[in-house]
């Protein structure tokens, strides 16, 4: 089975359809999807379009998903990503808002090697940043392979019995990560419409289950529109500005 993993679209149309038309080149069977598939960006109702004809196997909800549909409050998002949310509420189709709110929680056991989460597999809305989170998370996981998205960072932590590593994102167009048997391994594949890592490509991944290992992806895309788009919604501009840099 080859996994399509999408994570952190926020709304973000021309980014993820950069993707979607990689991963047709480099073929995949299912799709999966960790989260926040809203939130910050200025086409939120196609691309829960986009998301729902792709007919994940496995999807879980975001934190942005959940304030932009009304099943929480912005508590903790700062004045910008309230913003954000708020007009993502009033512009999402009551359909498609709906959909969102009946997004299950994380995480999901996919198969025998895969699990999905938002943040983490201990709590969908945990960031994990360092290794000590990261290593509880290893612990706490049913599978050997557990993918999450929520810090927009792409990075891997492999625990044996004898050590624990971390690979950071690399600058080329893709990487793979093969995984070693008694390992395991969380894996976040970066965000497809909100890169956080300094790199303002899109990222997405690939999940080979036959062989046992992942295929990493940064693309370029037409950032520019997407940037466009946002300031003629009356979305912050900060927003746009964030997107060509990659923060």
């Amino acid at each position: 089975m080859r996994y399509l993993v999408l994570t952190d679209i926020h709304a973000n149309l021309e980014a993820l359809d950069t993707c979607l038309a990689d991963a047709l080149v480099h073929t995949y069977d299912a799709t999966l999807v960790l989260g926040d598939l809203v939130g910050y960006g200025p086409d939120p109702n196609t691309v829960v379009e986009r998301v729902q004809a792709l007919n994940p196997v496995a999807i879980v909800r975001g934190n942005h998903d959940k304030v932009a549909c009304g099943l929480e409050q912005a508590e903790g998002f700062n004045s910008v990503a309230k913003s954000a949310a708020k007009w993502t509420f009033d512009i999402l189709k009551p359909a498609h808002c709906n959909w969102l709110c009946e997004l299950p929680e994380g995480p999901i056991e996919v198969d025998d090697l895969v699990e999905i989460c938002h943040g983490s597999p201990f709590d969908e809305d945990a960031y994990i940043f360092d290794e000590l989170d990261a290593v509880r998370a290893l612990k706490v996981a049913t599978r050997p392979l557990c993918l999450f998205g929520h810090t927009h960072y792409p990075v891997t932590f492999e625990l044996s019995e004898q050590s624990f590593d971390s690979v950071g994102s690399a600058s080329g167009p893709q990487m793979h990560v093969q995984m070693r048997a008694g390992c395991k391994y969380l894996l976040n594949p970066g965000s497809v419409g909100q890169p956080r890592d300094g790199d303002p490509r899109a990222a997405y991944a690939i999940v080979d289950t036959n062989k046992r290992h992942v295929e990493l992806f940064r693309l370029e895309y037409p950032v520019e529109e997407t940037q466009t788009k946002i300031i003629k919604a009356g979305l912050p501009e900060v927003l746009a500005q964030r997107l060509g840099v990659g923060r």
